[in-house]
């Protein structure tokens, strides 16, 4: 038998995982100074989620398709899009079928409230559009 002594063995340290951490930890920091800056500005957080936060949501965004909000420059008056207005006024509809049963109280009462006043408000203005194109 040899008396050979064995190579002693390659140790390789892998320096770029400390670098890989150290990104993401500049990221993370930019991220949470981002966000507290926003705080600082007046930005606020969006509120948690939940039914009452999406019924609302979709409450507004059909009253802006009817031109109830000026525009976000205030120089001209909204267009009304009676047809997108209509297809949210459905979707509200769809959610309040598909969820019949499943809502506390307090929700369906707010989500049929909203749904009839979202048609009234469809039907007066789309009966103030047809009195203007008669005009």
């Amino acid at each position: 038998m040899t008396d050979e002594k064995p190579d002693k063995p390659k140790i390789i340290i892998d320096e770029d995982w400390k670098s890989h951490a150290e990104q993401e930890k500049q990221v993370a920091e930019d991220l949470r100074d981002s966000k507290q800056g926003d705080e600082e500005n007046g930005a606020q957080a969006p509120p948690p989620a939940s039914f009452s936060v999406l019924v609302t949501t979709l409450a507004t965004q059909v009253m802006v398709t009817l031109g109830q909000f000026p525009s976000p420059e205030g120089k001209e008056e909204v267009k009304p899009e009676p047809t997108i207005a209509r297809h949210l006024i459905d979707t509200l509809a769809v959610l309040e079928e598909k969820t019949k049963g499943n809502l506390t109280a307090e929700e369906s009462e707010m989500l049929t409230q909203v749904l009839h006043e979202l048609r009234m408000l469809y039907v007066a203005t789309e009966k103030k559009l047809g009195e203007t194109a008669a005009s």
